[in-house]
């Protein structure tokens, strides 16, 4: 019975030491990590980062400054995971700490391509001189966020014993119902990118929309384009119909556009005084171009009319109404002058006794 006693008492003891010999090396663990974590941030303080001071992109050096406190914090909590496995938890505090680690490190990854996307915006953008970057960096940066929040998620439940090949088979039969439901959103989206991609249309053009509309584009979002019309309203166009139809920009090539002045005189008056006359008037008028010259075209014999054509060029599409307002009227005060008729229309009619 003493021999039972004494043995179990040394059991017990035996016990206890190891019990207290694997929490010093749990806490062994812990510290080893902490000093690490320690060392890390002076690597980075003392020699990543000056390394990354000297080279030419400066993608490096932001990357370091947005993660060197989530690493830190990365090496911490997975030093805590070895801790409790070597105690032999696998609960739920365990389950806790993979998670933290699962989490931490997909918004460590998260933070780089962050950096990645707006330094490749800025630099696109540079090279391209539109505003590309104001709908496409929005749009990469929400898409990136919500994968990573989707691969933490699905990676969290695979942690917890979850199968989450239910929630796949389900995500991807809702991706499919999404994108037929939401096609037209897609749509206009990406048609937006074409715009801005092509640089067909940007701000402060003036256009003509396939269906006849002529305005200034105001704005460029990532549905729709703002048009004003010259009765001051605004018309929202979807871009996914800019993008797949024919539109008029009159400010391609360049700014310089022509006009023209539509006239007819009467039949029998000598078609060279008139182009003389009309193009004397012209070129009086200020703001005309002389680089591409007016010129008078002898179109057609209409009707009741010798049908004719003043073309003038000025060097801004603002200015072109206004001088072909005053086209019109320089071109009808001179053909008075010169004594030219200009017919009104007038039909003849036979009568049968």
């Amino acid at each position: 019975m003493l021999n039972e006693t004494i043995s179990n008492f040394v059991a017990l003891n035996q016990h206890i030491f190891l019990f207290q010999n694997d929490y010093l090396v749990a806490l062994t663990i812990l510290v080893l990590t902490g000093v690490l974590a320690k060392l890390f941030q002076y690597l980075f303080a003392n020699i990543l980062q000056v390394f990354a001071n000297k080279t030419k992109t400066k993608v490096d050096d932001i990357i370091f400054e947005r993660t060197k406190k989530p690493i830190f914090y990365l090496i911490l909590i997975f030093g805590l995971q070895i801790a409790l496995e070597y105690l032999g938890w696998n609960g739920i505090i365990t389950s806790i700490v993979q998670t933290l680690t699962a989490f931490v490190f997909i918004f460590i990854i998260a933070r780089a391509l962050d950096v990645v996307i707006d330094v490749w915006g800025i630099a696109l953008a540079k090279k391209t001189k539109t505003d590309l970057d104001e709908i496409l960096l929005p749009l990469f940066h929400k898409t990136s966020k919500i994968l990573f929040v989707i691969i933490a998620l699905l990676w969290g439940l695979n942690i917890w014993g979850i199968d989450i090949t239910p929630y796949l088979a389900g995500a991807g039969i809702l991706g499919i119902v999404l994108g037929m439901a939401l096609q037209d959103i897609f749509k206009n989206i990406f048609g937006g990118v074409s715009i801005m991609i092509d640089g067909t249309v940007k701000v402060g053009d003036k256009i003509k929309l396939e269906s006849g509309e002529v305005g200034q584009v105001m704005d460029i979002t990532l549905r729709s384009t703002k048009i004003r019309t010259y009765d001051n309203e605004i018309l929202n166009v979807p871009n996914g119909y800019m993008a797949n139809s024919r539109i008029q920009n009159y400010t391609k090539p360049n700014s310089k556009i022509r006009s023209a002045v539509s006239f007819g005189v009467a039949y029998g008056t000598d078609v060279k005084k008139v182009q003389k006359t009309v193009l004397d008037s012209v070129k009086k008028i200020e703001g005309i171009m002389k680089d591409p010259a007016p010129a008078v075209i002898f179109t057609d014999m209409g009707d009741f009319a010798l049908n004719f054509k003043a073309y003038i060029w000025v060097d801004d599409w603002r200015n072109a109404y206004s001088k072909k307002v005053e086209a019109t009227e320089a071109i009808y005060n001179a053909l008075n002058k010169a004594r030219i008729d200009i017919p009104f229309p007038t039909s003849t009619v036979y009568m049968k006794k």
